[in-house]
């Protein structure tokens, strides 16, 4: 199960380095893109995180019955995992990436309840208490090995404390991330790209295809896609 579990975060790891290299040009580890845009890796975790904020009615002026959106907070966690994975590449190889990685994981103390009750409104603030904690490491002015590790720690700490597995994760990552190499080839960057597919975005025609076909491989679901795709287009 452990070298599973290595081999599947080599794997994520060799594709964010891939949809990097491809999207971000070859300096991107030096903080630049192919256009000379600043790339801050930390900051896309702080705002990220700030998103998945807002899944919940945290807002005492606004939806005061409360709620959470636990599919969106999912998403959020995956979306998250892509700039955690490229800050990690900055200073290791896939392969040592994988192997830090693992050994960071860790359990939560705080759970999200799996269905939402009118007292969890008064547990917001231990509820919120992972996700503002890697928020706040993220923000932290240091890079070094210590710093890295707990970075990952507190991710994973917040995988947990959402209820996701790791292979859940993983399947959603790789759905994620062939999403975002189909736009980039499609003219994401260049505003030609269309989001909106007979109605639905992209990434609901993504989650769909993924929980029809949960052991897709990463090219068959390109492939998937492309035919979407194609119907959109006429």
């Amino acid at each position: 199960m452990i070298r599973e579990r290595v081999q599947k975060l080599e794997e994520m790891y060799r594709l964010q380095e891939r949809l990097n290299d491809d999207t971000n040009g070859p300096n991107w580890r030096d903080g630049v893109t192919k256009l000379g845009k600043v790339v801050n890796w930390k900051r896309c975790m702080v705002m990220e995180s700030a998103e998945l904020i807002d899944s919940f009615s945290w807002k005492h002026w606004k939806n005061v019955a409360g709620g959470i959106d636990i599919e969106n907070i999912r998403i959020e966690m995956v979306d998250i995992w892509h700039f955690v994975m490229s800050y990690i590449l900055r200073f290791h190889t896939p392969e040592e990436a994988a192997e830090i990685s693992l050994e960071a994981m860790r359990e939560s103390a705080v759970k999200l309840p799996a269905v939402w009750s009118e007292s969890d409104n008064a547990r917001i603030e231990e509820l919120l208490a992972p996700f503002e904690d890697f928020m706040a490491i993220a923000l932290v002015k240091s890079d070094d090995e210590v710093y890295r590790l707990e970075l990952l720690e507190k991710f994973w700490e917040c995988v947990d404390a959402v209820g996701m597995s790791f292979d859940e994760l993983y399947r959603l990552y790789i759905g994620k991330n062939a999403l975002n190499q189909f736009r980039q080839t499609h003219g994401y960057k260049e505003g030609t790209y269309i989001k909106v597919w007979n109605g639905r975005e992209d990434n609901a025609v993504m989650q769909e295809i993924l929980a029809k076909t949960p052991d897709i491989t990463y090219e068959k679901l390109l492939e998937m896609l492309e035919g979407e795709y194609e119907r959109v287009r006429g």
